[in-house]
């Protein structure tokens, strides 16, 4: 029994990795108003390392459609904009000497349903892992029961419990991708 309360446990823990993940990928992508988690990952070229930008630098939303990056060492301003230009969020900075300003341009139509298609797939990928936690799950209950560690009945009711948390992963994830096309639909 020990071994299926493990199984059920690190099923439990792989599907809220997978969620959790999902979040922090869906935080990630621009719905058209300035967000600090846009610049999440963001690896700016400091004394000769690469360093996250919030460890650099401190991030503000002064605005809906303005990000504000002030770096705690103004010298490496420039290494902030070149980080900026070189990631794939397609913003252009603005430094001043002080501070650089990031304007986050209103999405056109056309932009909007491409990433509304993006995050499906994101979705889609996030049910695909949940879908392997699922699998794995039962070859282990199914393999208990092989082993005459659990009856078919026991068996029956465990592989019931792995759908029920599936199901409930399953509904937490589009409810994420609802809220996030929401978000990103909203002119």
């Amino acid at each position: 029994m020990a071994n299926l309360e493990t199984s059920l446990k690190n099923l439990s823990e792989q599907n809220q990795k997978t969620i959790e993940a999902l979040k922090r990928d869906l935080n990630r992508i621009r719905a058209g108003k300035a967000s600090a988690a846009l610049l999440d990952g963001l690896k700016v070229s400091v004394y000769g390392t690469q360093s996250p930008l919030n460890q650099v630098s401190s991030v503000s939303v002064p605005d809906a459609r303005t990000i504000m990056i002030s770096p705690w060492d103004k010298s490496i301003i420039k290494e902030i904009e070149k980080a900026v230009n070189q990631s794939d969020l397609g913003l252009n900075p603005q430094n001043d000497g002080k501070v650089v300003r990031l304007n986050i341009p209103p999405l056109t139509e056309e932009r909007r349903k491409e990433l509304v298609k993006h995050i499906s797939k994101m979705g889609e990928e996030a049910k695909v892992s949940l879908r392997q936690h699922r699998k794995t799950a039962n070859e282990e209950i199914k393999a208990l029961e092989k082993l005459k560690e659990l009856s078919e009945d026991e068996s029956k009711r465990e592989l019931d419990k792995v759908q029920k948390q599936i199901d409930e992963a399953v509904k937490m994830i589009d409810g994420l991708l609802e809220k996030k096309t929401a978000e990103i639909m909203k002119v």
